[in-house]
């Protein structure tokens, strides 16, 4: 993926809050991370990529994508999905988002 694509793909995330999820569509599928959201803190629980797009850097696009939502709406991250928990150790330019 090029980092043209992978921008493109980090800013198409969007924050449903009435279904407590964050969303990547993908062209008739799509991706998302499932939270619930209490005090300030966003608890991501569960990350999940269509099987078509695995392996493509899609996962680490939404997840990029969700952590910028929050930090602008100012609230912090607990991440609960071993795959955010993963991507938030590889990249400690988040790391200021943990609860």
């Amino acid at each position: 993926m090029t980092p043209e694509e992978q921008s493109r793909l980090v800013q198409s995330v969007r924050d449903v809050s009435g279904e407590h999820r964050y969303v990547l569509p993908l062209g008739g599928a799509t991706a998302f991370i499932d939270y619930q959201r209490a005090g300030g803190v966003v608890s991501m629980l569960h990350a999940e990529v269509p099987p078509q797009y695995q392996g493509r850097g899609i996962g680490a696009a939404m997840v990029r994508g969700a952590l910028l939502l929050v930090r602008k709406s100012g609230e912090k991250v607990l991440p609960r999905c071993s795959f955010v928990v993963a991507f938030m150790r590889r990249h400690a330019e988040f790391h200021d988002l943990l609860s």
